[in-house]
């Protein structure tokens, strides 16, 4: 009986102060592992690969015969893409199969419930609510998935909780002894710790390592007080304790601390080999980042349930890693049995190219095109301050923290041909394609962006902030003019362009276009131009037309 009191009150006292511990820790570790390694991407970034060719430039000639003409382009005026079907069914499956998954997940968690009060009988109304409140991890996994923007957001919170008032009035009106009061705490508390603990390691900052650290740091907080719980079952654990610590020069508290800290540090060593066996997994494609964060998004919502569950005995908690199981094998089996991992023939490719100077907006156009273009092909860039700390994947951040970062950098043509080769093309299990994010020192990314600029499908150069003091944009401009067809490239702009800038480089850099150029013997040769304003969402619809015609239609009245 004394035993499983004792169960009982680890489960719902130190568990729950783990969890809080382990996922308040996770923001402020994360910001500050983000910071360093930003740091020391551009630290490399600055250095000179003595490997390197240099990269000179062509002799200069005649210009070309026919003028290049600067066409605004009105994504509103355009046709269906054909891509966005694709993208569309892969969104659509991806949202069934989690939604399946979290119905499972639900499942358990309500039937638990449903069990410890079996004293009241089965009442169907009872298992739909019970079903409705576990199902909210679902809702945010799909929010997570399909969601661009605010609206977006907004718009799946709301059919999730139509559903879930639609069953809490037919509830009320069937019990008159339920009040709203009830109906809404339960709610409250059965989801609202999880999703405010959520936000620590889910907020765009920290979202990229945040599943890691936050898994890590459980393991870390759990190794202290395992350590104390280890020491403290018996009096000759104590005993031992307090006499290794006299002999270091330790008094009582000090021995306490000591014990925590030693349990920490053993764990930390188990949470690295679990760390890096998570990045061998991202690695050898059997997961995607996306599926890891909401992996750890479902197991952080089963382990705060199930504590709730843990007062009618310890074995309870056990509902949390079996709701997280159940959940697990429907998604793994529901995306095999979709077949999103299956990739075409030459899915395509993107190169994404920008100022880095824009910061934060770099991020929410990263996130817009995550969410859309990586259902139909990859994306690939060349790293910067804008997106170092967004873009980094599992593998990357290890190799970092094992101080290994600089391998990840290109040092020559054929150290980058080789990186080419590996890059990944093909989708995850969940059907979603990767960013090929490649690291260049001060003397290779000219090198990295010509060869990128040639092999890519369409490109996109975000030319938001653009102005004279952009040196790096004018030699890409140069190499995009030269190398890529203009009817596969975008140029995005908004009101922080300097248009007027924009158009006498283009023009200027136009009648100095390589021999070679594919656009040279272009009848009418033109740069297309997309204004999208404050909603980078907008740019998705012409970009995925880029691959379904060779020009894409201007607006009326563009010169």
């Amino acid at each position: 009986m004394y035993a499983s009191s004792q169960a009982t009150l680890i489960t719902t006292g130190m568990l729950p102060f783990l969890l809080l511990v382990s996922a308040v820790l996770t923001a402020p570790v994360s910001i500050g592992l983000l910071a360093l390694y930003r740091r020391a991407v551009l630290r490399s970034m600055a250095i000179s690969s003595a490997a390197a060719p240099a990269v000179g430039d062509g002799s200069p000639l005649a210009p070309p015969r026919a003028v290049l003409r600067l066409c605004m382009v009105d994504a509103g005026a355009l046709p269906e893409p054909r891509a966005r079907t694709t993208i569309q069914r892969s969104l659509v499956m991806a949202s069934l199969v989690y939604g399946a998954a979290g119905f499972t997940y639900a499942l358990v968690l309500g039937g638990a419930w449903m069990i410890q009060t079996r004293a009241d009988g089965f009442v169907v109304i009872r298992f739909l609510w019970l079903l409705s409140c576990y199902a909210w991890p679902a809702a945010l996994a799909i929010g997570l998935l399909v969601a661009v923007n605010l609206k977006q957001r907004l718009i799946v919170a709301c059919a999730y909780f139509v559903m879930l008032f639609a069953v809490a009035i037919y509830g009320l009106l069937r019990n008159d002894a339920l009040s709203v009061g009830q109906v809404a705490s339960f709610w409250m508390l059965t989801n609202a710790p999880a999703t405010i603990l959520l936000l620590a390691f889910l907020h765009r900052r920290v979202r990229a390592v945040g599943p890691l650290v936050l898994a890590f740091m459980v393991v870390v907080v759990t190794g202290s007080q395992v350590a104390l719980t280890v020491v403290g079952s018996s009096e000759a654990g104590m005993r031992a304790a307090v006499l290794t610590g006299a002999a270091v020069g330790l008094g009582g508290e000090a021995t306490f601390f000591a014990t925590m800290l030693l349990g920490a540090l053993l764990a930390a060593v188990a949470g690295w080999f679990c760390l890096k066996w998570l990045g061998h997994r991202h690695l050898a494609r059997r997961s995607s980042d996306q599926a890891l964060t909401l992996d750890a998004m479902w197991l952080l919502f089963g382990m705060v349930q199930s504590i709730t569950l843990a007062f009618e005995g310890w074995a309870w908690i056990l509902t949390g890693p079996v709701a997280f199981a159940g959940y697990k094998a429907v998604s793994t089996a529901g995306f095999r049995a979709a077949g999103l991992h299956r990739a075409p023939l030459h899915p395509p490719s993107l190169l994404l190219l920008r100022v880095f100077a824009l910061g934060a907006r770099s991020g929410q156009l990263f996130d817009a095109l995550s969410r859309r273009w990586l259902r139909t092909g990859d994306i690939s860039m060349i790293a910067g301050p804008d997106l170092a700390t967004s873009t980094v994947e599992p593998h990357e951040f290890l190799d970092f923290v094992g101080g290994r970062l600089s391998r990840r950098f290109v040092r020559d043509a054929d150290d980058l041909e080789q990186r080419l080769q590996a890059a990944a093309r093909g989708p995850d299990p969940d059907g979603r394609y990767r960013i090929n994010e490649f690291f260049c020192h001060a003397n290779t990314w000219q090198l990295a962006m010509r060869r990128l600029a040639a092999s890519s499908d369409a490109v996109l150069m975000d030319l938001r902030s653009f102005s004279a003091a952009n040196q790096g944009c004018q030699y890409e401009l140069q190499q995009i003019i030269d190398i890529v067809p203009l009817d596969r490239v975008l140029f995005l702009v908004d009101a922080s362009t300097d248009k007027a800038f924009l158009e006498r480089s283009l023009l200027d850099l136009w009648s100095r276009a390589a021999s070679d150029s594919p656009n040279r013997e272009h009848p009418t040769p033109r740069a297309n131009i997309v204004d999208i304003g404050k909603r980078v969402e907008t740019i998705i619809p012409p970009l995925l037309g880029l691959l379904d015609t060779p020009q894409l239609q201007p607006a009326a009245g563009a010169g």
